[in-house]
C-alpha cells in the first residue's frame, strides 16, 4: 500500500514538472487578479494553442489533459508495482505511461492535420471556380467550400461562418478560421481571400491556382516520405514488444520473479525501462518529418 502510495505522488510529482517546464503552467500558483490586462502570450504558450488546435482539442483546458496524463501515470506505477514490487521501477513505469495520452493526442494532430493537407487543395480550387466561374463573392465562396470539407474541418467552416453572419467583418471571420484550424496552408488562403475581397484585383484566379499547385505538389512529397519510412515505423513498433515480452518471460521462468527483487535487478530493470523509452522517442524524432512554420498568425 505504501509503495502505490509512493508510486502516485511521483506520478503527481511528474505532472506537475511535466506542465510547469512544457506548457509553462503554474497550476499551484496564485490566480490573475480580475480585471488585470493580460500582457503578450508568450510564444510557448501560442505554440501550445497551435499544437491544441491541430490535435482537435482547441476546447479541451490544460488542466483536464493534465489530469488525464496523472491518471495515466498512477495507472502505469500500479501495473510496473504488481509487476516488479519495487518503488523504483513503478515511478518509472508510471511516467512511461503518463506518456500515452500525449503520443495518442500527437497522432490524433497527425491524422487531422494529413486530411487537411489532403483536402485543402480541392478546397482552393473549388473557390477558385466558385469565385470566378460561378460568380460568387469571396465569403460566400470559402463557406460553400467549407460545407463540402472533411468532417474534421467543418467544425471550424462553421465557427466562421456564424462571425460572418453576426458581424460581416471578413477579417475577423478570418481570424477565427485560421484560428480554429492553426494550418499554415489555411493561413495562406485567408490572407490571399481577406485582399481579395478587402482590396479587388483581377488576379485572384492565378494566386489560387499556384496556391493549389503549391499544395499539391507538398502533400505528394510528404506521401512519398512517409512510404518510405512505412518499414522503419513497423519496426519501431515491433521493437517495443520485445522488451515486454522478454521481461515476462523472465518472471514465469524458475526463480525469475525473486530475481528481480533483489537490488541489482532492480536497478537494471529501471535502466532497461528507460534504455527502451529514450530510445522510442530518440526515434521518433529521428522519423518526423518537419512541419510548415506558420506566418500569417
Amino acid at each position: 500500500m505504501i509503495g502505490l502510495l509512493v508510486a502516485g505522488m511521483a506520478a503527481g510529482g511528474t505532472y506537475l514538472l511535466y506542465t510547469a517546464v512544457v506548457f509553462g503552467w503554474r497550476g499551484l500558483g496564485p490566480p490573475r487578479r480580475r480585471g488585470a490586462v493580460p500582457g503578450p502570450v508568450p510564444a510557448r504558450l501560442a505554440r501550445l494553442g497551435d499544437w491544441m488546435a491541430q490535435a482537435g482539442l482547441a476546447e479541451a483546458k490544460l488542466r483536464d489533459l493534465g489530469l488525464a496524463v496523472a491518471g495515466a501515470a498512477l495507472v502505469g506505477g500500479v501495473v510496473g508495482m504488481g509487476l516488479f514490487g519495487s518503488v523504483p521501477a513503478a515511478v518509472v513505469m508510471g511516467m512511461g505511461a503518463g506518456s500515452w495520452p500525449v503520443a495518442a493526442w500527437r497522432n490524433r494532430r497527425r491524422a487531422l492535420r494529413v486530411a487537411a493537407q489532403e483536402a485543402w487543395p480541392h478546397i482552393i480550387e473549388e473557390i477558385r471556380l466558385l469565385t470566378s466561374s460561378v460568380g460568387r463573392s469571396v465569403p460566400q465562396a470559402l463557406f460553400e467550400a467549407g460545407q463540402r470539407a472533411p468532417v474534421q474541418l467543418r467544425p471550424a467552416f462553421e465557427a466562421a461562418q456564424r462571425e460572418w453572419m453576426l458581424s460581416t467583418d471578413f477579417e475577423r471571420t478570418t481570424a477565427v478560421l485560421k484560428a480554429r484550424l492553426a494550418d499554415p496552408t489555411a493561413d495562406a488562403a485567408c490572407e490571399t481571400l481577406l485582399v481579395a475581397h478587402e482590396v479587388g484585383g483581377a488576379d485572384l484566379d492565378r494566386r489560387l491556382e499556384a496556391l493549389a499547385r503549391d499544395r499539391v505538389v507538398d502533400v505528394q512529397g510528404r506521401k512519398d516520405a512517409q512510404a518510405k519510412q512505412a518499414g522503419v515505423r513497423f519496426a519501431r513498433r515491433f521493437v517495443l514488444l520485445v522488451p515486454c515480452g522478454m521481461a515476462l518471460a523472465g518472471m514465469s521462468i524458475g526463480t525469475g520473479r525473486a530475481a528481480y527483487q533483489t537490488p541489482l535487478g532492480q536497478a537494471l530493470v529501471v535502466l532497461g525501462i528507460l534504455a527502451v523509452v529514450l530510445c522510442w522517442a530518440w526515434a521518433g524524432l529521428l522519423l518526423r518529418l518537419p512541419d510548415e512554420e506558420r506566418v500569417f498568425q
